[in-house]
Protein backbone atom coordinates (compact mmCIF):
# COMPACT_ATOMS: atom_id res chain seq x y z
CA UNK A 1 0.00 0.00 0.00
CA UNK A 2 1.47 2.75 -0.72
CA UNK A 3 1.11 6.39 2.07
CA UNK A 4 1.95 9.94 2.43
CA UNK A 5 4.08 11.01 5.11
CA UNK A 6 3.41 14.65 6.08
CA UNK A 7 6.75 16.13 8.56
CA UNK A 8 4.47 18.45 11.04
CA UNK A 9 6.37 21.19 12.63
CA UNK A 10 6.12 24.62 13.43
CA UNK A 11 7.47 27.83 11.25
CA UNK A 12 10.30 28.80 13.70
CA UNK A 13 11.72 25.05 14.02
CA UNK A 14 13.50 25.50 10.34
CA UNK A 15 15.28 29.05 11.92
CA UNK A 16 16.74 27.71 14.34
CA UNK A 17 20.93 27.31 15.32
CA UNK A 18 22.25 26.62 11.50
CA UNK A 19 24.60 24.12 13.22
CA UNK A 20 22.19 22.21 15.10
CA UNK A 21 20.06 22.73 11.51
CA UNK A 22 23.12 21.30 9.36
CA UNK A 23 23.01 18.26 11.67
CA UNK A 24 19.94 17.69 11.20
CA UNK A 25 19.34 17.55 7.94
CA UNK A 26 22.47 15.35 7.66
CA UNK A 27 20.28 13.18 9.90
CA UNK A 28 17.57 13.12 7.39
CA UNK A 29 20.04 12.69 4.33
CA UNK A 30 20.51 9.37 5.77
CA UNK A 31 17.21 8.54 6.62
CA UNK A 32 16.13 9.46 3.42
CA UNK A 33 18.87 7.68 1.36
CA UNK A 34 18.66 4.61 3.34
CA UNK A 35 14.65 3.87 3.08
CA UNK A 36 14.60 5.33 -0.93
CA UNK A 37 17.35 2.94 -1.89
CA UNK A 38 15.49 -0.01 -0.05
CA UNK A 39 12.38 1.00 -2.49
CA UNK A 40 10.19 2.10 0.53
CA UNK A 41 10.29 6.11 -0.04
CA UNK A 42 9.49 6.57 -3.81
CA UNK A 43 9.57 10.61 -3.56
CA UNK A 44 8.96 13.57 -1.40
CA UNK A 45 9.86 17.00 -1.04
CA UNK A 46 10.52 19.11 1.50
CA UNK A 47 8.33 22.85 1.55
CA UNK A 48 8.86 26.42 1.70
CA UNK A 49 7.76 28.05 4.77
CA UNK A 50 3.92 29.34 5.14
CA UNK A 51 5.03 32.59 4.42
CA UNK A 52 5.56 31.95 0.75
CA UNK A 53 1.46 29.75 0.69
CA UNK A 54 -1.56 30.83 -1.22
CA UNK A 55 -5.13 28.92 -0.33
CA UNK A 56 -7.77 29.52 -3.38
CA UNK A 57 -10.96 29.11 -1.14
CA UNK A 58 -13.46 28.09 -3.81
CA UNK A 59 -16.86 30.10 -3.28
CA UNK A 60 -20.23 30.27 -5.08
CA UNK A 61 -19.33 34.00 -6.00
CA UNK A 62 -16.03 32.71 -7.13
CA UNK A 63 -12.33 31.83 -5.86
CA UNK A 64 -10.61 34.08 -3.33
CA UNK A 65 -7.11 34.04 -3.04
CA UNK A 66 -5.67 34.19 0.35
CA UNK A 67 -1.18 35.07 0.42
CA UNK A 68 0.42 32.59 3.68
CA UNK A 69 1.31 33.02 6.49
CA UNK A 70 -2.08 31.73 8.22
CA UNK A 71 -2.67 33.63 11.50
CA UNK A 72 -4.88 29.96 12.39
CA UNK A 73 -1.84 27.48 11.43
CA UNK A 74 0.16 26.59 15.11
CA UNK A 75 1.96 23.98 12.78
CA UNK A 76 2.88 23.57 9.68
CA UNK A 77 3.68 21.14 7.04
CA UNK A 78 6.81 20.92 6.65
CA UNK A 79 7.52 18.05 3.97
CA UNK A 80 5.83 14.86 2.95
CA UNK A 81 7.21 11.73 1.68
CA UNK A 82 5.56 9.07 -0.43
CA UNK A 83 6.00 5.58 0.83
CA UNK A 84 5.45 2.14 0.16
CA UNK A 85 4.78 -0.09 2.73
CA UNK A 86 2.90 -3.15 3.53
CA UNK A 87 0.90 -2.02 6.07
CA UNK A 88 -0.18 1.25 8.24
CA UNK A 89 1.98 -0.59 10.93
CA UNK A 90 5.24 -0.54 9.30
CA UNK A 91 3.96 3.25 8.28
CA UNK A 92 4.00 3.76 11.98
CA UNK A 93 7.53 2.02 12.45
CA UNK A 94 8.80 3.96 9.36
CA UNK A 95 7.54 7.24 10.43
CA UNK A 96 8.77 6.78 13.99
CA UNK A 97 12.23 6.55 12.68
CA UNK A 98 12.10 10.21 11.40
CA UNK A 99 15.19 11.92 12.25
CA UNK A 100 13.58 15.22 12.72
CA UNK A 101 10.85 14.37 15.52
CA UNK A 102 8.39 16.04 15.60
CA UNK A 103 4.85 14.41 14.60
CA UNK A 104 4.68 12.89 11.35
CA UNK A 105 0.61 12.00 9.89
CA UNK A 106 0.51 9.25 8.30
CA UNK A 107 -2.16 8.91 5.40
CA UNK A 108 -3.41 6.19 3.42
CA UNK A 109 -3.14 6.81 -0.35
CA UNK A 110 -6.75 6.25 -2.26
CA UNK A 111 -6.01 4.19 -5.65
CA UNK A 112 -9.11 5.13 -8.31
CA UNK A 113 -9.05 3.79 -11.66
CA UNK A 114 -8.72 6.50 -14.43
CA UNK A 115 -7.29 9.18 -11.70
Amino acid sequence: MKVMLLFMGTAEEAEGDPAELAAAYERIGAWWGEHAAAGTILDGHELRGPSTARRVRITPDGPVVTDGPFAEASEVVGGYAIAEVASMDEAATLAASWPWGGEVEIRPLRDRPGM
